[in-house]
């Protein structure tokens, strides 16, 4: 039986490396191509005909979730594997808009990602542990504050998705550019397109409609 052809897409070698070391101790998968960028992941799938794709969603020039989009559009076949540091619903419903079939956080278990992988390649759709059970919460809620209105239709970027996230936890402008190694400046201006979309007055109209969807 062929291994499961996967192209690893990551803007951080280390990373990169860790999970290449993780995918290669397993017998069925076998890494074809590594991307540190959107725009390398569509000519690395292009080139190796790949079964999954694992992707993250922020990275520098082409990110993820248009990565994904330009895929599956040439590549319908190819099953995307998120793995991404965001763990904001909006991230995630966001992706699977976008085709992915599968979503998890950066820190799962290297065994968890090649049991996805081996979901995902098998055609099921898969959403990790920790954003599992938000999810479940955010599609059952009847009602305010955001149930259905997690901002994806307010045409949010993935950088602004992930600030959301901070946002909603409470983080200040210094301590979203740190998290995110941007500078404050850049934050705030994130900051304030963020409450411009979302029709928003302040902060702390972000936490109240989303907070809840926050914890950790």
């Amino acid at each position: 039986m062929s291994p499961i052809r996967v192209v690893l897409v990551d803007d951080h070698p280390m990373f990169r490396e860790g999970v290449r070391f993780t995918l290669h101790r397993a017998d069925d998968i076998e890494v074809v191509a590594e991307a540190a960028d959107g725009a390398a992941a569509i000519a690395a799938v292009a080139d190796t005909a790949p079964d999954v794709v694992l992707m993250d969603l922020a990275m520098p020039g082409v990110g993820g979730l248009e990565a994904i989009t330009r895929i599956l559009h040439d590549h319908p076949s190819v099953a995307v594997l998120v793995l991404t540091m965001s763990e904001h619903d909006t991230a995630l419903f966001a992706a699977l808009r976008a085709g992915a079939r599968g979503y998890l956080v950066k820190g799962a278990p290297g065994q968890e990602i090649v049991s996805a992988i081996r979901s995902v390649a098998a055609g099921h759709v898969l959403i990790g542990a920790p954003v599992a059970a938000r999810t479940l919460e955010v599609l059952t809620d009847p009602g305010p504050p955001g149930s259905a209105d997690l901002g994806i239709d307010y045409g949010l970027t993935e950088r602004e998705h992930e600030v959301l996230g901070l946002l909603a936890r409470g983080l200040t402008n210094q301590q979203i550019a740190d998290r995110l190694v941007i500078s404050p400046i850049t934050a705030r201006n994130h900051v304030s397109k963020i409450l411009t979309k979302l029709q928003l007055r302040s902060r702390r109209d972000v936490i109240r409609r989303f907070g809840r969807h926050e914890r950790s």
